[in-house]
């Protein structure tokens, strides 16, 4: 069910565009939103979509992935174990302000004769670009034209062009290139889900460099002893006579270039903007690293730097557009356009969260607000991963080589928790589990399986090998040991193997025992984990050697392991014939959500915990998920009823859940439940559904997105590694879909329309999929497979 109203941006301001963003009107009403899905990215940098003067804002914000502040969880009563320090990403230096005056007169939109206004964020060059026509009081035209970027070939770089031309008159201009850190002590109202206040400020002066036309500010932490260095310098291209001054504090640095602008002739400012963070660096050898980016930036000029970005954007929608059409025939034009409009939107902030995310997670919120303190959660590998391992498989392997590199961590938390093995944190930036609820954090133990769920379909669709007994392997030790540490052979159970005192997905029921999707995960990563050890100690037993030195693995664990999985206890009804979500999920009281009044959901922010708690009421999907994910497991008959049973209990609360619900309403049979939930989906941020899109997109869900055309229209599967596609379609549907999927090296494009699904091969030597039962062996030779597609 779906509880959430759906915001309209009227069309007349928001038109409809297959690439861009299009905002036709300064529209205050809905700047909060606008500040968020305008925003610019490329996974190390992100931008919140504010204007260039700076003024009016909400919710300003400029953010370096990984780069945090730490302070101490206070308790008011304390407990063993418990996590003792939170990370907060940081709302670091901003760089973007760009002040414009015409005769003394500021540019200010609420209050500006706008005579023209367009605001587009380009989804085909990841550019974020404004025209407007401002007639001054005076009568005075000016036509200023700008354009902003985050770099993904440079990853510590942003630029922007700006551009005025007073068209009708000699004027004196002054514009103003600032960068500036102010503190904000901006505190989450109630909603756990906004991020910490800082009363103090965050950010320290260090060092401050002006020289020629540029400024380089460099700050520190006090707590997580990071440094960062923030530079800009400038270009001004133009036939008018002018003069800079420059301005060098320690929070602030400006470049004033007043100048004579004649009527027709252009005033061009390009911007170059660093970031450079260190643990280790000293102040002057990071404004050093920042100093060389600019002047690497200078030399090639912006026009190179927007070549490059326009390239990697060509490289990246060839390997991960969407293409559909018709995909609602009872909808308007407008609204197919809509559709394909928002498809992209999602794929595109996905990139922006991830693309260059080289050495740190994926933030829930990714680069465009500091809500869940810009922590990294199992998003990343549930909700993310499937889409970035069939498009972009080296983002995938950093963000697996990440967790990798917090292991040592993972074990030294596994033994705060009395277990033994490695425990992944909740959340987390740094590696340190910062979760303060560990009813709904800690006690959310299914993470390492969901890694290790992730490293599994990363090695199958990749054939990356390498990186498994590398790094893989190790992890999966460590996962496998704490499962069977958890776990206990159970005499109530028929001697089955049973996890207690543990959260599933859904956080709405804590602590429990046997979670259906929790054991399922587990048994996933105890076989996974003995098949590996088995196979490197058979096939390669140098390497074996090396990883038993390094572990102490004994194949005694390896029997328990293969031992507690053919044993593991899956919940199940006889009388219902139904799988409950844990051992006492049946027995409570069912929540009335239909007498539940609209304006009380999210119910975590109207219920205290121990309330929801007694309830049979669901957060977000959770044996629809392990239904989605462990397909094999459940029979037809068992996925409608449990789908049945559950789905009328899920609130929707969580923005992970629209896009498994559809997936599996698809599965089963039900086309316009699935259409609901897919459209709750796709429009998350752009309708604003959970009501909070203010705070940051919703990265998962907009890696849902993905998972929702390709999982769930298509109907692809891939449990065994093999790609498996069994769509569906209404009579007389005419929707068509295309999307391309790299695999083992190679790119398929897959089609789906009225004439039946189309395979082809694009690149490499070939591989076998399925549709439905069938084998299909496509080739250099033979690149192209035409089947019909069933209908429900």
């Amino acid at each position: 069910m779906i509880h959430h109203e759906r915001v309209k941006p009227p069309h007349h301001i928001y038109p409809p565009d297959e690439w861009n963003l299009i905002e036709k009107e300064f529209y205050p009403p809905f700047m909060e939103m606008t500040e968020t899905i305008f925003a610019i990215g490329n996974g190390y940098l992100g931008m919140r979509g504010c204007g260039e003067e700076g003024v009016p804002v909400i919710q300003n914000g400029t953010f370096v992935n990984g780069f945090y502040e730490s302070w101490p969880i206070v308790y008011g009563e304390e407990a063993y174990g418990f996590a003792r320090t939170g990370q907060t990403i940081v709302n670091v230096t901003d760089s973007k302000k760009i002040k414009l005056y015409v005769d003394d007169e500021p540019l200010y939109l609420p209050s500006a004769n706008l005579l023209n206004y367009d605001r587009r964020l380009n989804m085909k060059s990841a550019t974020l670009d404004r025209e407007i026509l401002w007639e001054t009081p005076s009568g005075k035209q000016v036509l200023i034209k700008s354009k902003r970027l985050v770099s993904f070939p440079h990853r510590h770089l942003a630029a922007m062009s700006y551009e005025v031309t007073v068209l009708n008159a000699e004027a004196p201009i002054v514009i103003s290139s600032e960068m500036l850190y102010l503190h904000n002590h901006q505190k989450g109202n109630g909603d756990p889900r906004q991020a910490k206040g800082f009363l103090d400020r965050t950010l320290h002066p260090r060092k401050q460099i002006a020289k020629d036309r540029r400024v380089v500010l460099c700050h520190s932490t006090k707590n997580s002893n990071m440094t960062l260095a923030c530079g800009m310098d400038h270009d001004l291209m133009t036939d008018c006579a002018y003069a800079i001054q420059d301005k060098c504090y320690e929070d602030f640095g400006a470049m004033v270039f007043s100048i004579e602008a004649k009527p027709g002739i252009p005033i061009r400012l390009l911007k170059y903007m660093t970031y450079h963070t260190t643990h280790t660096a000293s102040p002057e050898g990071l404004c050093a690293r920042a100093e060389r980016t600019l002047d690497r930036a200078l030399g090639q000029g912006f026009a190179h730097i927007l070549a490059d970005q326009e390239q990697f954007m060509n490289d990246f929608w060839s390997r991960s557009d969407i293409q559909v059409s018709n995909l609602d025939p009872q909808r308007t034009k407008r609204s197919n356009i809509e559709i394909q409009q928002a498809i992209r939107f999602n794929l595109f902030h996905v990139l922006q969260a991830s693309g260059r995310a080289d050495t740190t997670g994926v933030a829930a919120k990714g680069l465009t607000g500091q809500a869940y303190e810009g922590q990294y959660f199992w998003d990343t590998e549930i909700y993310l991963l499937p889409f970035l391992i069939y498009t972009s498989p080296r983002i995938a392997k950093n963000l697996l080589m990440f967790r990798y590199r917090m292991l040592d961590k993972a074990r030294e938390r596994a033994r705060e928790l009395n277990q033994q093995g490695a425990m992944f944190p909740w959340r987390t930036i740094n590696g340190d589990e910062a979760s303060a609820y560990y009813a709904a954090g800690t006690a959310q133990y299914h993470i390492n399986a969901d890694i290790m769920y992730a490293l599994r379909k990363y090695v199958q669709a990749t054939g990356d090998e390498e990186f498994l007994y590398e790094y893989g392997a190790e992890m999966l030790i460590e996962t496998a040991r704490l499962w069977s540490d958890l776990g206990f052979f159970s005499e109530e159970k028929q001697g089955k193997f049973c996890i207690h005192g543990v959260t599933g997905p859904d956080e709405y029921n804590t602590v429990v025992n046997n979670n259906t999707y929790t054991n399922l995960m587990a048994q996933e990563n105890l076989q996974y984990a003995a098949s590996v050890v088995e196979t490197l100690r058979e096939q390669k037993p140098e390497a074996f050697a090396a990883l038993a030195s390094k572990t102490g693995i004994e194949m005694e664990e390896v029997k328990e392991w293969r031992r507690a999985a053919e044993n593991m206890y899956i919940p199940y009804d006889e009388k219902q014939k139904i799988h409950p979500q844990d051992d006492a999920f049946l027995e409570k009281e069912v929540w009335d959500l239909k007498k539940t009044p609209p304006e009380n959901f999210p119910l975590l922010l109207f219920y205290h915990p121990l309330v929801i708690y007694r309830y049979q009421v669901i957060k977000q999907a959770d044996i629809v998920l392990a239904m989605f994910l462990f397909g094999q497991a459940f029979s037809p008959e068992q996925k409608k009823r449990n789908f049945d049973y559950y789905d009328p209990l899920t609130t929707g609360d969580s923005s992970l859940s629209s896009c498994i619900q559809s997936i599996v309403a698809a599965e089963i049979g039900y086309p316009e439940i699935a259409v609901e939930y897919a459209r709750a989906a796709v429009l998350m941020d752009l309708a604003d559904i959970g009501g909070n899109v203010k705070d940051g997109c919703h990265i998962a869900s907009m890696g849902g997105t993905w998972m929702v055309m390709v999982y769930g229209i298509a109907g692809m599967r891939d449990f065994d590694g093999i790609l498996t596609f069994k769509p569906r379609r209404a009579l007389d549907q005419p929707a068509r879909i295309r999307f391309p999927l790299t695999y083992q090296g190679q790119i398929l494009d897959v089609e789906m329309g009225p004439e039946g699904a189309r395979y082809s091969l694009r690149e490499g030597e070939g591989f076998m999929i399925r549709h439905e039962e069938e084998e299909i062996h496509l080739s250099s030779q033979e690149p192209v497979a035409i089947r019909p597609i069933l209908s429900w």
